[in-house]
């Protein structure tokens, strides 16, 4: 029987929404799976070993007691003998120096306020003559600056110069010893005490771990360290003074005090530099109790000479340096590499230690940071970004289309 025309006209409109279903529903799958996120990749890290190296043997001298520091370096880099307070003689100036700067400082090289002595600093000088201690000249009327006044303690270490400093800067020596105490409490100096300005007393010790905080004290006050880097200085009406340590210019020694008493024996508050690839350390020592100088010098030379070796340039790592890769499921590939070269200073047998991270990814573009890794060096961080040496592009629609059970996953 044949159609009706009504009949004939639904089945042809089933038939045309049945088609525009199909086509609807293609292109809403084929947009499904075009736009779709695609599936992470997970960074599969690659951790390095720890860097080690060899401990140095410091040489000590057979008598007395000592220290080493550096700069930038907390604590101590080696210590040898009693590590208590003994008197410490004319590095006490350094202290003085110190405690003065506080309260009258200078900048750089800057002369400071003049200074004008009388007949109580004449009668200082043959007090401290009398007591059998170094002294330099001094005359009622002469003018000096302040830097001019503390060369004249510092470099011959005249112990009246010290006693006139601290009166003119505190008003008298008592009020200059409270001060003191003062300063050494609040830098947290317990081994350390003062009985005078000069160090003449058996009184004014220390231990040498504290001298080694004060001699970097003193190595970051630039006026305090360019004046005891120098040889000699003209200083009116006094004349020549020349610089008591004699290790000045020799073995890359910058400073610091030379001190003498039969109480301390022969000691020497010592700073010296030498550069190590691209870096200058700074060393900062004290050695104490010696029989003599020419025997102590001798002593704190080769100590230094054994510190050399133990700082070594590491490198952590090198530029483009992997430590991670990345593999997606439609094959593409990527390394998480180092951004750049690093490189760090260390001390003897300091451990190194990394960790690397990566965070997981869907795209991304050659440089493109995913991650860091750490490099643990004593108490610091060095950090190094980690970056894709391959761009990780999307997979194309003929993957998309075709996998559509990992893209509704990448959705969940």
């Amino acid at each position: 029987m044949p159609l009706t025309r009504r009949q004939t006209f639904r089945r042809r409109r089933l038939a045309v929404i049945g088609v525009l279903a199909v086509v609807l529903g293609g292109l809403g799958y084929l947009a499904g799976t075009g736009l779709a996120p695609v599936p992470e990749a997970a960074a599969s890290l690659s951790q390095p070993a720890a860097l080690t190296q060899p401990a140095v043997q410091l040489t000590w001298p057979g008598k007395g007691s000592g220290a080493i520091g550096a700069i930038g370096y907390p604590g101590l880099l080696g210590s040898g003998g009693e590590q208590g307070t003994v008197p410490i003689a004319s590095i006490t100036k350094m202290i003085t120096s110190l405690v003065v700067l506080d309260k009258k400082p200078l900048t750089g090289k800057e002369a400071g306020p003049e200074i004008t002595f009388t007949d109580k600093d004449v009668d200082i000088y043959y007090n401290v003559i009398a007591e059998n201690g170094s002294v330099a000249p001094v005359s009622a009327g002469m003018v000096l600056s302040q830097r001019q006044t503390m060369e004249a303690m510092l470099l011959p270490s005249a112990n009246n110069y010290s006693i006139s400093l601290a009166v003119w800067a505190f008003g008298s020596v008592d009020a200059y010893l409270a001060a003191a105490h003062d300063w050494l409490a609040a830098h947290e100096l317990a081994h350390t005490a003062v009985a005078d300005t000069s160090g003449l007393s058996p009184g004014s010790r220390s231990s040498p771990s504290d001298l080694i905080e004060i001699g970097k004290l003193v190595v970051a006050e630039p006026a305090l360290a360019s004046i005891v880097s120098e040889r000699t200085a003209d200083l009116p009406t006094i004349g020549t003074v020349t610089n008591t340590n004699k290790l000045l210019g020799k073995y890359g020694v910058t400073g610091l005090k030379t001190g003498t008493t039969d109480e301390a024996g022969a000691c020497l508050l010592f700073s010296a530099e030498f550069v190590v690839g691209s870096e200058t350390v700074t060393l900062v020592g004290v050695v104490l109790g010696g029989r003599d100088h020419t025997e102590l010098n001798a002593s704190i030379s080769a100590l230094i000479e054994s510190v050399k070796p133990g700082f070594r340039e590491v490198t952590l790592t090198d530029k483009g340096a992997a430590y991670a890769t990345y593999g997606t499921k439609w094959g593409q590939e990527s390394r998480a590499v180092a951004a750049q070269a690093a490189s760090v200073l260390v001390w003897s047998d300091t451990p190194v230690t990394a960790v690397a991270t990566a965070r997981p990814i869907t795209l991304g573009d050659v440089g493109d940071t995913v991650g860091a890794i750490d490099f643990a060096v004593g108490g610091k961080i060095v950090t190094v970004p980690l970056v894709l040496d391959k761009t990780i592009s999307d997979p194309g629609p003929e993957w998309r289309f075709s996998h559509p059970g990992e893209l509704a996953a990448a959705e969940q």
